[in-house]
């Protein structure tokens, strides 16, 4: 009798032990919506369609490039409570790059209020090309993830190598997990190859051009997923699913 009822009081112990956390997804999607005014890919659509797949596609982490100051409002609403940072494109004189509608160009990272810290951070390069355009990046670390957006040198793929590797530096002393995303103007076995940036302790999925996520191994990769921006940008959309903890 003894038996079975230590028998029961364990099983019944085991039927009770709690379940695992169930893990976390986070979309993260970049975007280059080429919204300067200037470029020849612009159309002046770009953000409406980028409003329209924010809302269907739901990411907690939002990278966009060549954007102006003014579409980070527009974006914001389409996410949702977020954490923003934009960070403009300099002349050599460390004045802000602008659009032809006189906002400032340049790059916007988000990350839900949910999963984002209470840190902003921005900088830019110390290797550049030779235009009249310095490369920047901004970040949003700490809180449940860490993110940071960039665009790197289109005139010298030395130089895109050189600054995605600074990038990478910093984001590697981040809060863990960490997600890096951006155009790099740097392709999988090119020349240089964009593999040769990624740190140990992340991995790189990119849409088989030029725009890459770099997340750390913490992340667990599910999906990835381009997305046709209907001729409104030059560039797919590129959403990358991955779970946390």
């Amino acid at each position: 009798m003894k038996v079975r009822v230590v028998l029961a009081v364990a099983l019944a112990l085991v039927g009770m032990a709690p379940a695992a956390a169930a893990a976390t997804q986070v979309k993260v999607l970049q975007l280059n919506i080429c919204n300067s005014g200037v470029a020849g890919c612009y159309t002046g659509r770009a953000v409406s369609k980028a409003v329209s797949v924010i809302t269907s596609t739901k990411p907690q982490v939002l990278s966009v490039n060549e954007s102006c100051s003014g579409d980070v409002e527009p974006l914001r609403q389409a996410m949702g409570a977020a954490r923003v940072a934009f960070v403009a494109a300099q002349r050599p004189d460390g004045s802000p790059v602008l659009c032809t509608n006189g906002q400032q160009y340049g790059n916007i990272v988000m990350v839900t209020e949910s999963l984002a810290g209470s840190t902003t951070a921005t900088g830019r390069y110390s290797a550049q090309d030779t235009s009249t355009e310095r490369r920047v990046w901004a970040c949003l670390p700490g809180g449940r993830i860490s993110a940071c957006t960039t665009h790197l040198s289109a005139r010298s793929g030395s130089t895109a190598l050189a600054q995605c590797k600074e990038l990478m530096a910093k984001a590697v002393g981040y809060t863990r997990p960490t997600v890096v995303a951006g155009d790099m103007n740097l392709r999988y076995q090119g020349s240089p190859n964009v593999q040769d940036c990624n740190p140990s302790g992340f991995y790189r999925k990119g849409d088989g051009s030029v725009q890459h996520i770099f997340a750390s191994a913490d992340l667990a990769f599910v999906s990835g997923t381009k997305i046709d921006m209907s001729g409104t940008t030059d560039h797919p959309g590129w959403l990358v699913t991955v779970n946390m903890g």
